[in-house]
Formats: structure tokens, sequence, C-alpha cells
């Protein structure tokens, strides 16, 4: 793997639209280090990989294991040039009923764990004087939901940390982006019931759900030297259900 010219990092690459991205930039020839949080989702992204990247597990909103994770890749990749910020969670509720934890640990895993990755990979990045650093944020950031309070804030914050790195770092060939998804099918869509996907596709333009798919292949775009002038952005791709 250590021969690969160009490595990624993919947090939440065991499933959803993380598990897209990383497939996708396996198959573009890049080397892929996806990230999940038990040894079992780590073993499905090496398997699923098969030869092109590796996986590891790290917690996000644990400094010490950012610590520990990046310590393990330099065993077994050259400095990653790519970073993939996709790792979140969610704890919905309304604002009056949220809890400490509820607020915290989306921070602590959305937004706080953000900052945590990525300043880990700058100095690679500034000594290459290339890099790309790409955020999945949300179109909640935008419009709000309610019972995401959380959700949104730690995902407005990472757009705003964004683009602030980018200003930083635009000099040194290094670009700083975020894609804010609509409605993607993963896990969490697949439980809604008929009458609420009905109301939702509703709402869309497009009439459909969002796919992992469409997601990794902008992610493929903004990660090669193709897209070096674009940086500081927030590129929506929702279907049409957000048009801000």
């Amino acid at each position: 793997m250590s021969g690969m010219n160009t490595n990624a990092i993919v947090t939440g690459a065991s499933r959803g639209i993380g598990r897209s991205i990383a497939l996708r930039l396996a198959n573009d020839g890049i080397g892929v280090i996806g990230t999940a949080t038990s040894l079992e989702g780590a073993k499905g992204i090496t398997d699923e990989l098969d030869g092109k990247g590796k996986g590891y597990v790290l917690d996000v909103s644990q400094v010490d294991s950012i610590s520990s994770f990046f310590t393990s890749i330099k065993a077994d990749f050259e400095t990653p040039l790519i970073l993939v910020n996709n790792a979140g969670i969610t704890r919905d509720n309304l604002a009056l009923r949220m809890n400490d934890d509820q607020w915290q640990s989306v921070l602590d895993t959305n937004l706080n764990s953000i900052y945590q990755v990525t300043r880990n990979c700058l100095r690679g990045m500034i000594r290459a004087r290339w890099g790309r650093i790409i955020n999945i944020s949300s179109v909640v950031s935008r419009m709000g939901n309610a019972g995401q309070s959380n959700y949104a804030a730690a995902k407005a914050g990472m757009e705003g940390y964004s683009r602030s790195l980018a200003l930083e770092l635009g000099s040194r060939n290094i670009t700083v982006n975020s894609i804010a998804p609509g409605f993607i099918e993963t896990d969490m869509t697949s439980d809604l019931g008929e009458d609420q996907t009905t109301a939702l596709l509703a709402r869309i333009p497009a009439g459909r759900l969002g796919k992992g798919e469409d997601i990794a292949a902008l992610v493929a775009f903004l990660a090669s030297s193709q897209a070096g002038y674009i940086t500081g952005e927030t590129i929506n791709v929702n279907g049409g259900l957000y048009m801000g």
C-alpha cells in the first residue's frame, strides 16, 4: 500500500455515504484509509476495498483515539493528501427536552472531530504543497430541522470552519470544501414508513432520494486536480430540496 502515490482518509467508511465514497475513490486508483468505530466495521472496510486500502478503528470524538489512528496508518501508507471528514451521528430531540449528552456528543463527533482530524493532516499537505479537504455537511445546516438543533449547529459550524481554513490554505494549493447532502438512501431513511417517504418525496423536485454514489461522484471530482480552483464552497446535493 505504501507504493500508492495518493492516499485518502475517509472517516465513517463502513456504511452509507462513507462507504460509497471509499469505494469510488478506491476505484479511481486512490489508496483509501477508511475508518469505523468497531473492529468488525474496520475489517469489513478492508475486505470491501480488496487490496486498494485498509480499514482502521477510530472514534473521532476521542483525541486519544485520533492520535493512535495517525500513528497506526504510518506503517501502511504514505502521507494522506486527501481527507474526507464524513463520520457523524444524530441524537435527535426537541430543544426543550434535549439533554447535555445529546448536545455534546453530536458536537464532539460532528464538529470538534473535524478540527482534531484535519490538523493531523495539515503538515503533510503543506509540505507537499497539495491537498484536498472535503467535509460532509447536511442540508439541515441551511434549512434547519425540528428536533435537530444540535446536528444543525454542528454542520453549520463545519461549514464556517471550512471557509476559514480555505482562506488560510489557498496559497498552498490546498482546497477545503463542504458537501451538503439532502436525503440520501441509507440505513436511517430505510426505516421511514410509506407515508413518511411519500411526504418527503413530494418536497424533492427530482422525485427521488439521493444515493451514496451521488455524493461520492462529487467527492471524487473535488479530490482531483481538476477541482483546484474550487475552495471555500458548500455544494448542495439534494435533488432541489434546498436551492439557497
